[in-house]
């Protein structure tokens, strides 16, 4: 099973999604910014990438705007996980090239399917 990168800046959800995650049999990365996921994609090619929205440094719309812009990791798929929850930002992550866009607060299988799906 392949690597799984975790973003978000809220120690609360990564240790949430860290435990489903792990518990579903995939190895975990976390970051806690949005710098910080963009080098981790770049080094380490996760398989899948859940991404938050709201972060201070670079937001999660403009992580995946720069990976996508990126040959060498435009193909790494993204799931957003976010308390956005407006039909706009979830067209825009659409647009993104994101392949999933989960509201907060998720649920377990939620999670499990984007894994099953796209990792």
């Amino acid at each position: 099973m392949g690597k799984i990168l975790i973003v978000d800046d809220s120690k609360t959800e990564r240790e949430n999604l860290y435990q489903i995650v792990s518990d579903a049999g995939y190895q975990v990365d976390v970051a806690t910014c949005g710098q910080d996921a963009v080098e981790q994609i770049r080094r380490n090619k996760p398989s899948l990438v859940f991404l938050d929205v709201v972060m201070d440094d670079l937001d999660g719309f403009k992580v995946c705007r720069t990976i996508k812009a990126e040959d060498a990791i435009k193909d790494t798929p993204v799931v957003f996980v976010t308390s956005k929850k407006e039909k706009a930002d979830k067209r825009w992550g659409e647009m993104l090239g994101a392949k999933g866009y989960i509201t907060k607060p998720y649920s377990v299988d939620q999670i499990v399917d984007s894994l099953k799906n796209y990792a």
